[in-house]
């Protein structure tokens, strides 16, 4: 089996790209993430998206991106795993080339989600979850799911809405410091606390916002610079009436499982994350998933400063999909670009020292999870 390397990366900034196309931003990231790996001969394509049929009017979006950038007749491919979808990107490419079948491969995310009317965008976000469900017929929406995971944390913990604030702010702190965010204003816990209320008790500040962006990554097959150490899929259940604990995201705990075995090492064995906080109680249910805390203490990890810098594992430096944006095919592959730059020493927020990092990307209500370990090592 092939040892599978990082040799390139891309990404545009993330918010609104007003007369921007979705092509051309997919494009953008696909040059600089080739422009790094000195232009290999490229074998495959996979691109991550969730919507461009429905906000763009454009599918053939790996066909798009092999023709305008001249890398011949090669195969390419659409993956869609709603807002996993750059994770299982990633995934697909990585797998490819471990097994020999392909040597480089281009995968890239892209959405743009800021041009469409919030309705349009939302019922395009809604396809995401189970449409033929009574849940769905009673009103759910994802804040209501995870506003409800959130109250039932507050009852069976001593967690509260400041502890929720808590990530947003040390989220957005993160943000401020990178170039490509989508809000790098500085705010309080106060401002965070009573911002306008979503669904109780999730506010503005607790929900990731729409973002138009791409990132792009170009594996080869190589074991020098940044390696991938293990890749690790998982599904969840997709609906909220069939979950068997409300405070637990099977399909998180389960990719992590694997890609620790997968990996031989497990979570005190990381440096720095980059975990899908859709919402912010999404993230501290995801810490504790992930094995860096206790289920149901992760509000405590949250209190005690243990998910920054100089606490035990920081926890999205790159300000998260709260505040760095969440372009939602581009996410996956946008974690793993913070990642990567860490482990080479080149990242915003760096955390001194990173050498193993781990990116989770989350779909739906928990229906998709992937999990990638990275290792950073000597160049040769």
């Amino acid at each position: 089996m092939n040892k599978v390397k990082v040799a390139g990366i891309g990404i545009t900034a993330f918010g609104k790209h007003e007369n921007v196309s979705l092509k051309t931003l997919l494009l953008d990231a696909c040059l600089e993430a080739l422009r790094e790996a000195n232009f290999p001969k490229i074998d495959a394509v996979y691109v991550g998206n969730s919507m461009s049929g429905q906000l763009a009017n454009q599918e053939i979006l790996g066909a798009l991106v092999a023709n305008d950038l001249g890398l011949g007749p090669i195969p390419t491919a659409k993956v869609e795993g709603a807002c996993a979808s750059g994770g299982i990107a990633f995934r697909q490419a990585y797998l490819m080339i471990k097994s020999g079948e392909y040597e480089n491969v281009l995968i890239a995310g892209v959405e743009k989600m800021k041009d469409s009317p919030t309705e349009v965008t939302t019922r395009a976000i809604n396809a995401a979850m189970d449409n033929d469900s009574n849940e769905k017929n009673a009103g759910l929406t994802f804040p209501g799911f995870f506003g409800t995971l959130a109250n039932r944390y507050f009852y069976e913990t001593g967690a509260s809405k400041e502890h929720l604030a808590m990530v947003a702010l040390k989220n957005r702190e993160y943000a401020v410091n990178n170039p490509i965010s989508q809000f790098k204003k500085p705010t309080t816990m106060e401002e965070i606390m009573f911002a306008r209320m979503i669904t109780d008790p999730l506010g503005l500040f607790d929900c990731s916002p729409t973002t138009d962006g791409a990132a792009a990554i170009v594996l080869s097959k190589g074991e020098d610079g940044v390696i991938v150490r293990a890749s690790a899929q998982a599904s969840g259940t997709t609906q909220m009436q069939e979950a068997a604990n409300l405070l637990s995201l099977p399909a998180i705990k389960e990719s992590a499982r694997k890609a620790y075995e997968i990996a031989g090492i497990g979570p005190d064995d990381i440096d720095v994350v980059e975990l899908h906080d859709c919402f912010s109680m999404t993230e501290m249910l995801a810490i504790e998933e992930l094995g860096f805390f206790e289920k149901g203490k992760g509000w405590e990890a949250i209190q005690q400063g243990l998910t920054k810098h100089g606490g035990k594992v920081p926890v999205n430096t790159s300000g998260g999909l709260l505040s760095k944006g969440h372009p939602i095919g581009a996410t996956g592959l946008a974690q793993i670009y913070q990642i990567v730059s860490q482990l080479r020493g080149t990242s915003c927020n760096q955390v001194e020292g990173a050498r193993i990092g781990l990116a989770q990307n989350l779909g739906g209500t928990g229906a998709y999870s992937t999990v990638h370990i990275f290792e950073g090592v000597n160049r040769s």
